[in-house]
């Protein structure tokens, strides 16, 4: 796996019970939150866009419309 360059930070907010849990379970795993968050988003663009991520071609990839998102999931 390549390192990607990192320079956008991600801000969210979570229960507090969560967050000491995740980082339990990250530690537990001698992995951090942000490696394990950074797979979860890689995944999720992958399963979505139906590819494999490449940090390359990141511009040519386009966020699936509503109605498209909608037909995969199983809806009218």
């Amino acid at each position: 796996m390549t390192i990607e360059n990192r320079t956008a930070r991600l801000t969210i907010l979570i229960d507090p019970r969560k967050k000491a849990v995740f980082e339990r379970l990250c530690a537990a795993e001698d992995t951090t939150p942000s490696q394990v968050v950074r797979r979860l988003i890689r995944e999720y663009i992958e399963q979505t866009t139906g590819r494999p991520w490449h940090a390359e071609e990141e511009a040519s990839l386009e966020a699936p419309s509503v109605e498209t998102e909608h037909r995969r999931i199983g809806g009218r």
